[in-house]
């Protein structure tokens, strides 16, 4: 995902190897037969990679189209969508390709873009939770201001700001140098700026600031539900709360899906010995996996986009204009 363990040839288990490799002549090579595994992994990572691609278009599609969901929160969720459907499209095939492109055993052009687009994505990715629990701590916290606080316009900025520093985060992956290939000569400083401060700017940080914000949230929530003395303009609506719910179990899989990796991330150099390259790859795609997860939660809790996506689906919106229709 973001950052990708260092390893070395003289590190790695010679019989550790990936199912569509072979090791020949103290090279790794592409087996000329690939293993039943092998085959298996890119079915499963294809159907992976369309599930998440498909997913993330109809809540895009949804978003965009219906005038109803033309709400900040909602522009939120969008651009956490493209984020995730760039995953689907960019990060996934280049990881279905890392293999063929020796990505784990050599650094090229190639494998610096894949680690360009992988840590812009998943930085952003970070970043736009992170606006969503300041959306939802302002609609929970502060009903009575949130409309006049959190506009369109406000979301709007929190997008762009989101990706400019997703982008410039990204690029320094390629101008600094720092590639998810191998390091041959690594020195200590490029072990704890890639593995401990990295990790712990790029993801623990971030998660850390949106647990607490929840909390908040949750203190504040259940409070003023036991009171009797809000008033009527005060009250948390019903559908801010399915929303601040919903939206908390999406960060609840992203941090699940990601913990495990990046805690391998820190702890690698305390390790005695390296980690299984299976165990990498596993807990790398458990990330990426994320991204296919997110429609499922709004399929599962939301009306709005299960409707959406029967109109989608079935193709009407290019029959009428359904732009206005009052979705359930």
């Amino acid at each position: 995902m973001t950052m990708r363990l260092f390893l070395t040839l003289k590190d790695m288990n010679w019989t550790d190897i990936h199912p569509c490799f072979e090791f020949y002549n103290a090279t790794y090579i592409i087996s000329h037969n690939p293993s039943i595994l092998c085959v298996f992994i890119y079915i499963v990572l294809f159907c992976l990679c369309l599930a998440t691609v498909c997913g993330n278009l109809l809540v895009i599609i949804s978003i965009v189209y219906f005038k109803q969901l033309h709400i900040p929160t909602n522009y939120l969720i969008l651009s956490l969508a493209v984020a995730d459907l760039l995953v689907g499209v960019v990060v996934f095939p280049f990881s279905m390709a890392q293999t063929l492109t020796s990505c784990l055993y050599q650094e090229t052009v190639f494998c610096k873009i894949r680690d360009c687009f992988d840590v812009t994505v998943s930085t952003s990715s970070i970043l736009n939770l992170c606006c969503i629990s300041i959306d939802r701590y302002y609609a929970i916290c502060n009903p009575l201001t949130y409309k006049n606080t959190v506009t369109v316009r406000v979301a709007g900025v929190m997008i762009f700001m989101t990706w400019s520093v997703a982008a410039m985060i990204g690029i320094s992956i390629i101008i600094g140098g720092h590639s998810q290939g191998t390091c041959d000569e690594m020195c200590l400083v490029d072990v704890v700026l890639t593995n401990v401060t990295g990790p712990i700017l790029a993801f623990f940080t971030p998660a850390v600031l949106m647990i607490c914000i929840y909390m908040k949230i949750f203190i504040v929530a259940q409070r003023q539900r036991n009171s009797i003395q809000i008033s009527k303009g005060g009250v948390i609506s019903k559908t801010e709360r399915k929303a601040t719910k919903t939206l908390a179990i999406v960060m609840g899989v992203f941090l699940l899906c990601m913990t495990p990796y990046f805690l391998c991330i820190v702890f690698l150099p305390l390790a005695s010995e390296t980690p299984p390259f299976s165990l990498i790859e596993a807990l790398n795609w458990l990330t990426l996996s994320n991204s296919m997860l997110n429609p499922f939660i709004y399929a599962f809790f939301y009306s709005w986009f299960r409707s959406a996506c029967k109109i989608i689906a079935f193709g009407q919106i290019f029959k009428s204009n359904l732009a206005n229709t009052k979705l359930m």
